[in-house]
């Protein structure tokens, strides 16, 4: 690896994770201790705002950013099949996004690697089989986006229908299957949704704050203590 690729990694790194040690460094870049903080030395020298020391570990303070030096071939892959991905499972608006955010890093990349772009093998095919959802995809991304309650029917594995009101937290994808995850008022507790029972949607003008045990943030944290549990994950019934 060339010196500069290595400190670009180091950054990269240093901004996935809130505290860095030099040991952890080393075994990810296949390199000594020594030429870590040798790096580091010279990255700060450089400018870079990192923080700690020998022994402790390193932080980066929050702000700092760097352009991108270029792509590896891996990383290209990565993006051409997280947009075919999108493109044949999202909505139309998330997909036109994804193609714009592709031709964006199409733009500033060389020759070679844009040719490699266009020939990756990698795909996620038009045709398939989804549960059809009937719900706007767009306006319930601007709901979790805005903190805009949601009213709508629902209709469970039984038939049986009920109206709720919830304010929306996560949308998530499983398989063929679209879930809404969100704070239920009707239950007064986290409830998931599956899209395809999803009936009547409305985007209420109604802005709701955070509040102390009704976030995303709480609902990942017992989901998390509910997959320890129970080791294996539960989708949404």
């Amino acid at each position: 690896m060339r010196r500069a690729d290595r400190l670009f990694a180091i950054i990269q790194l240093m901004r996935r994770n809130k505290l860095v040690r030099a040991r952890d460094l080393a075994q990810k870049l296949e390199i000594s201790e020594r030429t870590v903080y040798r790096d580091i030395q010279d990255l700060v020298a450089s400018g870079v705002p990192i923080e700690g020391e020998a022994g402790v570990g390193y932080v980066l303070k929050g702000g700092f950013d760097l352009p991108p030096l270029m792509f590896t071939e891996e990383e290209i892959e990565a993006l051409v099949l997280g947009v075919r991905i999108v493109r044949s499972w999202a909505d139309a608006g998330l997909a036109e996004a994804a193609d714009d955010v592709l031709a964006k890093v199409e733009a500033v990349l060389p020759a070679r690697l844009r040719a490699y772009m266009k020939e990756t093998p990698l795909d996620a095919p038009q045709h398939h089989w989804a549960e059809p959802v009937s719900v706007d995809l767009a306006a319930l991304r601007r709901a979790v986006r805005e903190r805009l309650k949601l009213a709508f029917a629902y209709r469970d594995r039984d038939g049986s229908e009920t109206h709720r009101t919830v304010r929306p937290l996560l949308i998530s994808f499983f398989g063929p299957v679209w879930t809404l995850t969100g704070w239920c008022e009707l239950r007064n507790d986290f409830r998931s949704f599956r899209l395809d029972r999803v009936s009547d949607l409305e985007l209420r003008d109604e802005v709701f704050r955070p509040e102390p045990g009704r976030t995303l943030h709480d609902y990942l944290r017992r989901e998390s203590e509910l997959f320890t549990a129970r080791r294996g994950p539960q989708p949404p019934s």
